[in-house]
């Protein structure tokens, strides 16, 4: 059964070796876990997935080979769409949502926070003060608030929050994702630029002949070093939160870039940039690159191209401390405007439909810091960043 499994896996192009599958072998036949399907899938998973960004593969290869082994009582969910709905996403009316009012700024939101702390002793729901859940206070997680500060939970999808206080795990986008349509590549090789590099492997033709007709007929064949594309690109990553929306349309492109691009070097960041950055999402506390030695390191030959839905709060862009996650020192748009100083040829590319941009203040600081250098992650879009960037 279990070699099926292993071909299983092969099939949707997990990259897991027989090594790894003897590992697994061995594993059952010293009987480390118990008889469980749940207890086998960590097994499997821990000794046939070396890297985080295949776990979401492994996880549907996984449940497509047991389909049918376990099964949910369906009468578990036996629960009134309606109540749900209104229980979890908290759909207030936009005449509710206009009586709600912000507290006015970073420096009140904080001080307030620290008062709850002081005197809050209970849980609660639904209200309009507390730390809680499902109301409009502007502390907690589930309901609404135009500026509030997130605690705990997944996001009610407002896209509003100033700060989030939570422990928050980003995955590696999947740069093994099969393109689902050859359009992406053939945008992408607008910024094309080909030299002759390395041995002299390549026939030339014209010098061939030349020389052949030059030594009366006697053939002297002229090779030539092998064309590459030599254009260098720097991709910045947008990765977490609301850009969970959009790993797909991102992997896509971030596949095309790697199979496109000879000289292509990617660094992670979330919402906004600030004075660090990283390559691996499970390590970015420990292992985080300076913006400074970006700038430094790199060039400004690179193309710089930004990829990220620039929905936040506009205190991420415009204020220090703005970050949701740490106080940065200086303000996100110090940031951006360093970067499109050091590499001229800079473009943003944002998989947010246009039609929504005029909505989210932070796109149009963003888009203003940038020269209005934003273009949507689209096939249109796609050929006129390109355009932009080759020029």
């Amino acid at each position: 059964m279990l070699i099926d499994f292993f071909y299983s896996l092969r099939g949707a192009k997990l990259p897991v070796s027989v090594k790894e599958y003897l590992t697994l072998l061995e594993a059952l036949k010293a009987q480390v876990i118990a008889p469980s399907l749940d207890e086998f899938y960590f097994l499997a998973r821990m000794t046939l997935v070396k890297d985080e960004k295949y776990f979401d593969k492994f996880d549907q290869a996984f449940g497509a080979y047991f389909h049918g082994v376990t099964k949910i009582d369906e009468a578990a969910f036996d629960v009134p769409l309606d109540w749900l709905k209104k229980r979890l996403d908290r759909d207030f009316t936009p005449e509710e949502k206009n009586k709600i009012e912000a507290l006015g700024g970073l420096d009140k939101l904080m001080e307030r926070l620290k008062e709850l702390f002081e005197e809050q002793q209970e849980r609660h729901e639904g209200g309009s003060k507390w730390i809680g859940t499902g109301g409009t206070s502007p502390f907690g997680h589930g309901g609404y608030n135009p500026e509030g500060i997130r605690i705990g939970g997944e996001s009610s999808g407002n896209r509003t929050a100033v700060k989030v206080w939570d422990e928050r795990a980003y995955r590696d986008y999947d740069d093994q994702v099969e393109i689902g349509t050859r359009n992406i590549k053939i945008a992408l090789r607008r910024l094309r630029r080909f030299a002759r590099e390395g041995a002299a492997e390549e026939l030339d033709l014209p010098d061939t002949i030349r020389s052949t007709a030059a030594n009366a007929g006697w053939l002297d064949l002229k090779m030539v070093p092998e064309r590459h594309n030599n254009v260098k690109v720097l991709m910045l990553l947008d990765v977490g939160g609301s850009m969970d929306d959009h790993i797909k349309r991102v992997e896509e492109l971030f596949s095309a870039a790697k199979a496109e691009f000879k000289h292509l070097e990617f660094f992670y960041f979330h919402n906004c940039v600030y004075d660090y950055l990283w390559k691996n999402n499970r390590r970015r506390h420990g292992e985080r690159t300076p913006t400074f030695d970006v700038l430094h390191k790199f060039t400004a030959d690179y193309k710089l191209i930004f990829v990220g839905d620039a929905t936040m709060s506009p205190y991420e862009v415009l204020q220090p401390g703005g970050s949701v996650e740490y106080n940065n020192a200086e303000a996100g748009a110090v940031w951006l405007r360093r970067l499109a100083d050091q590499f001229p040829r800079h473009a943003w590319l944002n998989p947010e439909p246009e039609r929504l941009w005029e909505y989210r203040q932070s796109i149009s600081v963003i888009r203003q810091v940038l020269g209005n250098r934003m273009y949507g992650l689209t096939m249109a879009g796609l050929e006129g960043a390109m355009r932009a960037l080759s020029k």
